[in-house]
């Protein structure tokens, strides 16, 4: 009875959750749930069906079965010694419409006009240039046809 009774030794993390909190240690990002950005909830609109949402959002995070009309899209980010961010979104369906949005953001017209008319994509391709190789080009003078 009296070797039970005596002190306990801390258990090995507990030690290692001092040294984690210093500012020299690398602590690594960890996100988890659905990324959902100002962007996304920006395009979504009243009276979209659970599929449109679907396709603009990804499958929801949590869906509960008693009430299949709710779809909830969490999402947290742990980065490094930085507290943890936390963001929210839920959506209420009803036969299969969308019929509210609640949430950290809300859907705003305006911006996502702004943001489509500063969307200009200019692609540059370059010229062609010779990088066959010295053997390539030689054979090819001499008349040996080689595959490029």
């Amino acid at each position: 009875m009296g070797g039970c009774a005596g002190k306990r030794n801390k258990p090995e993390t507990d030690k290692g959750a001092k040294l984690s909190n210093l500012p020299f240690v690398y602590k690594m990002t960890v996100q988890q749930g659905n990324l959902v950005t100002e962007d996304m909830v920006d395009r979504l609109e009243l009276g979209m069906t659970q599929a449109q949402v679907r396709y603009l959002l990804g499958t929801p995070l949590l869906s509960d079965i008693f009430h299949t009309d709710r779809w909830d899209y969490p999402y947290t980010i742990k980065r490094g010694h930085r507290p943890i961010e936390v963001r929210k979104l839920t959506l209420w369906f009803e036969d299969d419409q969308l019929v509210r949005i609640l949430g950290d953001f809300e859907p705003n017209p305006d911006r996502l006009a702004a943001l489509e008319d500063e969307r200009e994509i200019v692609v540059e391709v370059p010229d062609w240039q010779d990088n066959r190789g010295l053997i390539n080009k030689t054979l090819n003078a001499v008349g040996v046809k080689t595959k490029d």
